[in-house]
């Protein structure tokens, strides 16, 4: 069994990287006018992703974790919210809003595996 001793050992925080590689991608293709509208935003919205797994593991408390791995799961849903105003609008492709929607749900289950985990043992 693997050990982690970071955040950056965790595959979902590997994943959450991966996925603001996509969403970068896929924002450089949006209409210029979006620059600080959804692409702000979901950029935004995918990094804190990342950013709440590792700020949580760092935290001293199951609980303070658990807290940050809900935050990252609320922007894992606004990231897919964003997403599909931007496919409705025809501003990514249909194969880049398919990775990214595969990405995100996979993400969504890691993290809901993780908190569980987390849950006090009764």
């Amino acid at each position: 069994m693997n050990t982690v001793r970071s955040y950056k050992d965790l595959i979902v925080w590997q994943k959450s990287i991966d996925l603001v590689v996509l969403v970068y991608a896929a924002t450089k293709q949006f209409p210029s006018d979006e620059r600080f509208g959804l692409s702000s935003q979901m950029q935004r919205a995918s990094v804190s992703i990342a950013a709440n797994i590792a700020e949580g593991h760092g935290r001293g408390t199951r609980s303070d974790y658990a807290h940050f791995l809900d935050m990252a799961n609320g922007s894992v849903a606004e990231v897919e919210t964003i997403l599909t105003i931007a496919r409705k609008l025809s501003h990514c492709s249909s194969e880049q809003c398919s990775t990214i929607e595969k990405q995100l749900s996979e993400i969504g289950k890691m993290l809901g595996v993780l908190r569980a985990k987390l849950r006090p043992r009764a």
